[in-house]
């Protein structure tokens, strides 16, 4: 089963990876952990990308590209992987069929995963990180025992910059021009599903098993 997620920030696309990574026990392969996991052991690959990121820079498509290849090349994806974060433009939609091909594979599916971005920001601005641990608690429903007090070490809890909502309405736009056309070449394929996020989780999953257990692989 090899899929792809989309989804804006908020829309809890990283809680239903995990969920799919665990009923079907296929590796969930972020972007931002593989480019971390590449530069920490210091492949070629990821001291180039490390450079561009040193610097500020967006890392290019064929880079990404490599890293992501490098990824779904080893054997933990022989039977499936969940992508997030990737593809985010169309040359890297393009260059990741160019890569199923090569390796006699199909996108199982897409799955877009919708909320509104006043939901994204009420869900974005409610996080809370503590200053000591990084542990990460939500407002909404992952609420510390003692008002901005970790449970785990007791740290001070805080709202990171990017977690404002003049911070999360940007990060919003720059997803939505980045996406709408991603989600129009998959349109034209015929292979993307588009999941109410706003629905309980309950519901969500649901809707998951049934779009998961009608597909097929190659």
């Amino acid at each position: 089963m090899f899929l792809v997620l989309l989804g804006m920030p908020g829309s809890g696309k990283g809680t239903q990876a995990q969920y799919i990574r665990e009923s079907y026990c296929i590796p969930h392969i972020s972007t931002g952990d593989i480019f971390r996991e590449a530069i920490k052991t210091q492949t070629a690959l990821g001291q180039k990308a490390k450079g561009y990121l040193d610097r500020g820079e967006l890392v290019p498509d064929e880079l990404v590209t490599d890293i992501v290849r490098e990824r779904i090349s080893r054997e933990d994806c022989r039977k499936g992987f969940i992508l997030d974060g990737y593809p985010r433009t169309v040359n890297q939609a393009e260059a990741l069929d160019s890569i199923m091909r090569e390796k006699g594979i199909r996108l199982t599916s897409v799955i877009d995963f919708r909320i509104s971005p006043d939901e994204a920001v009420r869900r974005l601005s409610s996080r809370r990180s503590c200053s000591s641990c990084s542990a990460v608690y939500n407002l909404l429903h992952k609420t510390p025992k003692e008002e901005g007090k970790c449970d785990l070490c007791g740290g001070k809890l805080y709202q990171r910059d990017d977690d404002k909502e003049d911070v999360i309405r940007n990060r919003l736009k720059v997803y939505e021009l980045q996406t709408a056309p991603i989600i129009e070449y998959y349109d034209k394929q015929n292979n993307i599903a588009h999941i109410d996020a706003e629905a309980p989780i309950a519901s969500i999953r649901d809707r998951i098993k049934e779009l998961l257990g009608s597909k097929t692989t190659i």
